[in-house]
């Protein structure tokens, strides 16, 4: 019954997105130039033009700098349709997988049932999480799979703890949006507290070399060197950033902290009222639900690492020289929120507040005005 109920959170959310994003595919499928760029044995892909982001490196040549895993997910599908593949199919799977994944913790986690749908829906819709799957862009479609793989880590900590596939799971998160990395010492002890730490290592270890190789390999083959330059040599070009040095800064933090918290819609004197500004609107007033995280209490060792992780995989986002720049909400917020979420779940497994049901209810009244926005006004065509 368990597992059904995930699948039937999980079908939901195809759903309910599908129906959002009309299937319609996306201009900027980065990820599938990518993965056909891979299946003719090279590294650079066919720029189409401006519109996809791409950093010109080599012999002019243009290289996808995001985390690579969408593009390993798309490899079957090129083959069979080329350029046409529809990546916003794939942004609207894996929001389906995340929604169950997320189910799944609820169960693990000991939630009611309708406890478990209510953060299953602010998950999807409260959050960008919706949003970001319904148009399926290149940013979009690896904060999805960010959020997918990270809430079958966290289903799979909370039940078997098998390491290797805690290990496979978070490696997939990591290689989506590079700052879940920063979870993965979270996850190692979470798994220690049980013991047995030679086990957890070898299963792990047995994950991430192969994963660190081919990642080390793969920048080789892009920059001429083993490490990622790609995100810095975006900055030294880029008209937001600067000609010189690293784009994570303690002098972006006051932006950041405005961006994330204080930022607000324009209000209009006409249809519709209010416009969300393109470069996005505070979880402040898309998403107040997340304040219910501060009110988990136990298990203690759950709330510290859940805690922990949130505020490691926040760091970059908040140190980060744009905001995420062309959304609605923070998108950049999706790399921390699956621990919040989980935070929420703890909070109100023996009562859930009535504001707290109000709460999600306005996040995912604001989530879902969001989508329809960018639908009606932004991506209409």
């Amino acid at each position: 019954m368990r597992l059904r109920l995930a699948y039937v959170a999980a079908l939901v959310a195809i759903v309910v997105t599908a129906a959002a994003s009309h299937l319609r595919a996306t201009p900027y499928d980065n990820y599938v130039f990518l993965a056909q760029a891979w299946l003719h044995g090279r590294m650079w892909i066919d720029w189409p033009g401006p519109y996809i982001d791409a950093l010109p490196y080599t012999d002019g040549h243009y290289y996808v700098i995001e985390a690579p895993m969408p593009a390993v997910l798309l490899l079957p599908f090129v083959p069979l349709f080329g350029l046409a593949t529809n990546q916003t199919l794939l942004a609207i799977v894996l929001c389906g997988v995340a929604i169950g994944a997320a189910w799944e913790l609820g169960e693990r986690f000991g939630l009611r049932r309708t406890s478990n749908a209510w953060l299953c829906a602010f998950l999807l819709a409260g959050t960008d999480l919706l949003w970001c799957a319904t148009f399926g862009d290149v940013w979009f479609v690896a904060h999805v799979a960010a959020v997918a793989f990270t809430m079958l880590a966290l289903a799979e900590l909370a039940g078997p703890q098998r390491p290797w596939l805690v290990a496979l799971w978070s490696a997939c998160a990591f290689e989506s949006r590079f700052s879940l990395v920063l979870a993965v010492p979270v996850y190692l002890a979470i798994m220690f507290a049980r013991g047995d730490r030679t086990r957890v290592l070898a299963q792990v270890a047995a994950v991430f070399l192969p994963v660190a190789a081919l990642w080390l390999l793969y920048n080789h083959a892009r920059w001429g060197t083993w490490s990622d330059v790609g995100y810095t040599a975006w900055y030294h070009q880029d008209q937001a950033g600067m000609p010189t040095g690293s784009p994570f800064r303690l002098s972006y933090l006051p932006y950041q902290l405005w961006s994330f918290f204080v930022q607000g819609p324009t209000q209009l004197t006409s249809f519709p009222g209010l416009r969300p500004e393109i470069s996005g609107v505070a979880l402040t007033w898309t998403s107040p639900a997340l304040i219910l995280a501060l009110f988990a209490r136990s298990p203690l060792r759950w709330v510290s690492a859940l805690w922990a992780a949130a505020l490691l995989t926040a760091a970059p986002n908040f140190l980060y020289y744009v905001n995420g720049f062309a959304q609605f909400g923070m998108r950049h917020a999706l790399d921390f929120e699956p621990f919040l979420i989980a935070l929420m779940m703890l909070a109100v497994r023996r009562k859930f507040p009535v504001w707290g049901y109000a709460l999600i209810a306005y996040s995912c009244a604001a989530g879902v005005w969001g989508t329809w926005y960018w639908l009606s006004f932004i991506r209409s065509g």
